[in-house]
């Protein structure tokens, strides 16, 4: 029999426990993922006892409550807290989520937060984004048109043109959809994963836009495009409701009928 192990100071480890003071009333436990790039320790799980009358409803209020007040070690990326940015992208009890929009009511006992799935870690709950951003920057996410815009003006689109923009513009690029999709575990390299899909998608349902053919030229790719299975974990992660699954749809349906 095969046997498996997890490679050396890869295994999660018991951390330090925090304990809330005396006299606080509503009390939560978060178990926060902690790893450091300088030393050569295990990753850990840190646990924090709050005091929930301390801070505001949301389970970013916690984490910065407890970076601000209990342990400024503690490494996260936030900025607008409005659901907005995607900075506070991260695992909590399971899903994928934005830290800022995720009730601290709407949990069940202790809380335990970890990074986007399946990303290197830089430190603690900051994922390294590199490769999801240079595959973005692959698919040419702007508009590209050869003929000249009208010179005081716009250019122009229809209401009905414009509508099938909607579900698209608004993807913030905080990858839950992406670090919840199978394929893009096994096939990160080569897949691109339905956040810089639904990025492509965007441009090429754009009325304005004039280089259609050769997004999907570039598309048309065992790996790039197919890797989708149509597992739906993109679509059930989004923070936002939207539907990277359509959109990956939408993409392969273009290319079928091209070839008739």
């Amino acid at each position: 029999m095969v046997e498996l192990a997890l490679p050396k100071n890869s295994r999660v480890v018991p951390g330090r426990t925090y304990k809330v003071a005396d006299g606080a009333v509503r009390k939560k436990t978060l178990r926060v993922y902690r790893w450091s790039p300088d030393d050569e320790a295990n990753p850990r799980l840190d646990s924090y006892e709050v005091d929930l009358d301390r801070f505001g409803p949301m389970v970013l209020d916690a984490l910065i409550y407890i970076k601000n007040e209990i342990d400024p070690t503690l490494a996260f990326r936030r900025s607008c807290r409005e659901g907005i940015c995607g900075s506070c992208a991260m695992n909590i009890d399971g899903g994928n989520t934005l830290a800022c929009l995720k009730p601290i009511a709407e949990t069940s006992g202790r809380i335990t937060i970890y990074p986007l799935p399946h990303m290197p870690v830089i430190r603690d709950l900051v994922p390294d984004l590199t490769n999801a951003y240079a595959q973005l920057q692959s698919v040419e996410p702007w508009l590209q048109a050869d003929s000249p815009a009208p010179p005081d003006a716009e250019r122009p689109q229809s209401p009905e043109e414009r509508q099938k923009l909607d579900g698209l513009w608004e993807c913030i690029l905080c990858y839950c959809c992406t670090t919840s999709c199978p394929s893009y575990w096994w096939n990160g390299d080569r897949y691109l994963g339905p956040a810089t899909l639904l990025a492509a998608y965007r441009f090429i349902a754009d009325s304005r836009d004039e280089r259609t053919g050769d997004r999907l030229d570039a598309l048309e790719d065992p790996f790039k495009l197919y890797r989708c299975h149509t597992i739906m974990n993109c679509t059930q992660s989004c923070p936002k409701g939207l539907n990277p699954a359509q959109a990956i749809g939408e993409i392969k349906q273009l290319i079928s009928e091209r070839k008739g």
